[in-house]
């Protein structure tokens, strides 16, 4: 995966921020958002941008595109460096390789003390009840 080419296909959007912040807030678009078209990308093989779309699921528009939003910095470099960032870590998770699980059995030693210990508990509150005497 080519990341200085999947960075070239990603487009910003800046908006303004909700929330407090005073006269600044209504003044500056720090917010940015990103835009990413899975399904026109070049970087990745169909296979890839399958299992992408699995992935994302519904994060995905009904046209293929991601879109993430960071508004968490006052600085729109700082947004748009950090909405990046999280973009490729997302992208890098989808494309990981799920390790095949080893079925393992259970000890016999393991299911002799769970039993014993459920006889033990079935015992105690046995003894709790009144004596049935006929």
């Amino acid at each position: 995966m080519n990341i200085q080419i999947l960075k070239s296909e990603l487009n910003y959007k800046y908006v303004r921020s909700s929330g407090s912040g005073g006269q600044h807030v209504n003044k500056v678009s720090s917010k940015a958002e990103l835009y990413f078209d899975l399904n026109n990308s070049v970087v990745f093989s169909d296979e890839k941008k399958q299992k992408l779309s699995e992935y994302f699921g519904n994060r995905l528009t009904k046209d293929g595109f991601l879109i993430l939003a960071c508004d968490e910095s006052r600085s729109q470099f700082r947004n748009k460096a950090l909405v990046t960032q999280r973009f490729i870590a997302l992208i890098e998770e989808g494309l990981k390789k799920q390790k095949l699980r080893i079925k393992t059995r259970v000890p016999r030693g393991v299911k002799k003390r769970r039993l014993k210990n459920k006889r033990i508990n079935a015992d105690k509150k046995a003894n709790r009840k009144t004596p049935n005497i006929e």
